[in-house]
């Protein structure tokens, strides 16, 4: 964890001060850690606790060094330090402790070496014992900003017999930038700073205890004629934490305890890569994948006749289509009944519309958008396939009812996608009706062949593809707005058809977004429609076409989010009802 732990007094002759912190190196040692990495340099390893070996390192300074380092040192000069301000000796090179698993360092000095992080532990030491404190003054907080990072601290007071009022003013704090991280740590560095907290306190209080048995300090001010309160100390207005807490090696436990916490608080959030909440297709999908599931169970006593009657079938289709087939070279070309999918389909939106050409290719999508019935007739059954499957891939999952190849008629309210034979009637009132679709698949002539725009339309080129409607679309006419962006990537040669696959799934996501907006608004709020104008106006979807796209695509919202939607609505409602 990129923090900083360090442990603050409020000292009542030179105000607040840093008294001992602990950071987490992931570079070489800074100058002044040490770096005598000999037994004979009297490096002092102790014990190992959590993959942390511990040691204090010790280096030998001539006089000059000891004058420069002083000098360069960002913290406060030895004339303003007291012995309540200082926590490790003069020439005390701080301690260290390695984590073998990681190779990370944590450090522990007075102050910290670089000057940037000196200027933000001193800023959050000032804060946490002047300005930000909780009510008592004894407690934890949070502060900070985004320049100099943010800060948990806690607050506490420490026993002294010899300190106005008997005690003295310390903080505890940690510092990071990232804030949700450190929010997120809360409850834990809360408990195990408490904890180091409750530990110091109870040693003082020991201490405080046999002092104040051995010579009573309130008695002695309470009989004493009054004068200044510093002259009365007698130069003992500033006491060092270790001889309050009588531990000799206060300083090393601390370091023990805030190199812990770093690598603790550190390893137990770690990030996971989460996918969010399911979109509407992936609800419509499991919702479908129920159904299923749901009839297949109805049919698990009657399985295995239905598979003896569905091998006897396939048996039988078989050995016609082998019947048919000539016992010619032509054989593999006029057979593909039993053959894989030929290469004569459609193979995207971008290859659709290089067949089709643009003005067509634009008015199949705006009725395929629209939810108007797109009719697709054609010998080849492949072809027709792949065509709906290019063209589905515009709308919600929910919005899609495919029939793909039937030897008759099939009202809309039964498909929006429909396949049929090239010898099926179509009804007249279908043919002249604006909301309807038709494509026609001829065997081209040679004088009547669509010129194609690449070589991977080679295999259709012996197709004519003829789109005709009731109610053609005027050329003028603006469309749906994700039409024209569909459009526009499909344009875009600099876009790979996978890129394109992902511009597409962006845009439906966000209008279908825009659907359950207006769903909530008009069904579940039933706000009346001047109200309803004013928020299409607000999601960029006032036009007529846009209207018309939310409308169609509001049918395919899943049953789950639906009853989401009224649950939420009627829970209220029920609860004051039982209340």
């Amino acid at each position: 964890m990129n923090a900083i732990v360090a442990l603050c007094h409020f000292c009542e002759l030179h105000g607040p001060r840093t008294l001992f912190c602990t950071e987490v190196l992931h570079s070489p040692l800074p100058q002044g850690a040490g770096n005598g990495d000999s037994p004979g340099q009297g490096e002092q390893a102790e014990e190992e606790e959590g993959g942390i070996q511990m040691s204090s390192r010790i280096r030998s300074h001539s006089p000059a060094e000891g004058a420069s380092a002083e000098s360069s040192s960002p913290g406060p000069k030895k004339s303003d330090m007291c012995e309540g301000c200082r926590s490790l000796a003069a020439g005390h090179p701080g301690y260290i402790s390695h984590d073998k698993e990681t190779s990370i360092k944590y450090v522990s000095h007075q102050h910290p070496n670089h000057p940037q992080l000196f200027s933000i532990v001193r800023q959050a030491c000032v804060r946490s014992l002047s300005c930000e404190v909780c009510p008592g003054r004894e407690g934890p907080i949070f502060f900070g900003d985004e320049q100099h990072g943010f800060v948990f601290s806690h607050t506490f007071f420490i026993k002294d017999s010899l300190a106005r009022g008997f005690q003295r003013w310390y903080s505890i704090i940690a510092i990071m930038m990232d804030r949700i991280y450190l929010i997120n740590s809360w409850p834990f560095l809360l408990e195990k700073i408490r904890g180091i907290i409750d530990e110091l306190q109870g040693k003082a209080l020991k201490v405080f205890e046999a002092e104040q048995y051995g010579c009573p300090q309130r008695a002695q001010r309470m009989n004493t004629a009054f004068t200044p309160f510093l002259h009365q100390r007698n130069g003992n207005a500033a006491r060092s934490l270790t001889s309050l807490t009588s531990d000799e090696n206060l300083w090393a436990c601390l370091h023990t305890s805030f190199a812990w916490l770093l690598k603790a608080c550190g390893s137990r959030l770690t990030e996971k890569l989460l996918e969010g909440a399911p979109t509407e297709d992936t609800l419509v999908q499991m919702e479908k994948l129920a159904d299923l599931e749901e009839e297949s169970e109805s049919w698990d006593n009657s399985e295995g006749e239905e598979e003896e009657r569905t091998l006897s079938m396939t048996e039988a289709t078989d050995g016609r289509e082998l019947a048919k087939c000539p016992t010619k070279s032509s054989l593999l070309s006029d057979c593909g009944s039993w053959l894989p999918r030929k290469l004569s389909v459609f193979k995207s939106l971008r290859h659709m519309r290089q067949v089709l050409g643009a003005p067509s290719f634009r008015m199949l999508a705006w009725h395929v958008l629209m939810g108007n019935q797109v009719i697709w007739k054609g010998q080849d059954v492949d072809l027709v396939q792949s065509a709906f499957d290019v063209l589905r891939t515009m709308l919600p999952v929910g919005c899609v009812r495919i029939i793909p190849y039937s030897s008759q008629y099939e009202e809309a309210y039964r498909c929006n996608f429909l396949g049929l034979s090239p010898h099926v009637q179509i009804p007249s009132y279908i043919q002249t009706s604006e909301f309807a679709v038709i494509v026609e698949v001829h065997t081209a002539t040679c004088s009547s062949v669509y010129p194609v725009a690449c070589d991977e339309d080679q295999s259709l080129s012996k197709y004519e593809f003829v789109v005709t409607s009731g109610g053609p679309i005027a050329t003028d006419r603006v469309g749906p707005t994700i039409l024209n962006k569909i459009e526009a990537a499909l344009t875009n040669q600099n876009l790979s058809v996978d890129v394109v696959d992902q511009c597409l799934v962006c845009l439906k996501e966000e209008w279908m977004n825009k659907v359950k907006v207006l769903f909530k608004f008009t069904k579940v709020d039933s706000r009346p429609k001047e109200d309803t104008q004013k928020l299409l106006s607000i999601l960029g979807a006032a036009e007529e076409d846009n209207v018309k796209l939310l409308k169609f695509w509001m049918t395919g919202l899943s049953k789950t989010y639906k009853s989401h939607l009224m649950s939420t609505v009627r829970s209220p409602t029920s609860s004051e009802s039982r209340n």
